[in-house]
């Protein structure tokens, strides 16, 4: 019987070998501290969502049009109006200005001021602040403004003043004219 030749062993650079905990540790350090810093930043946004609350107020006054000797809660135009000494932005809408630039501003100005009365007149409503943008440049105080309906519909100032009070919807940014 012949002799078979031994087959030679294949040379290897590296030996796989299984790594310790260490080492294996060590590999994905980068990847941990990312999953961790991502649930850190999740456990944060959820509390603060729900650590804050929005400040929810009940207001059942009848309103005016602000002038020269007018009542506490008055309508000032067809976006913002007063509640004693504080001034009431309704969020969501940009409604003309009184004092416009051209008469078509104006007379949209007055019909979305007068839609605005109207609507508060209609009952009592609730508004909601926003406890992370309480305030806006002018210092007028920013709220959500609804009202539940006999048939516990919910009925927001924002939709209404869109579909019925010549107002436009406002997100914050830069507004068109009127004109």
């Amino acid at each position: 019987m012949p002799l078979r030749a031994a087959r030679p062993k294949p040379l290897r650079f590296w030996e796989p070998t299984r790594p310790t905990w260490r080492q294996a540790i060590r590999q994905v350090r980068l990847w941990l501290a990312i999953i961790l810093l991502l649930a850190l930043a999740a456990i944060a946004h959820v509390y603060d969502r729900y650590a804050h609350p929005p400040r929810i107020e009940a207001v059942t006054e009848p309103f005016t049009r602000c002038g020269y000797g007018r009542a506490a809660n008055c309508v000032i135009d067809g976006d913002s109006f007063h509640i004693g000494e504080r001034t009431i932005r309704v969020v969501g809408i940009d409604a003309a200005e009184l004092a416009g630039k051209c008469e078509a501003e104006r007379a949209r100005a007055e019909t979305s001021t007068r839609a605005l009365q109207d609507w508060l007149n209609r009952g009592p409503f609730r508004m909601a602040s926003n406890p992370h943008e309480p305030t806006d440049k002018y210092r007028r105080e920013l709220m959500t403004v609804t009202r539940t309906n006999a048939d516990g519909s919910e009925d927001r100032l924002a939709a209404y003043m869109t579909r019925h009070g010549g107002a436009r919807p406002y997100a914050g940014g830069a507004r068109g004219g009127w004109c």
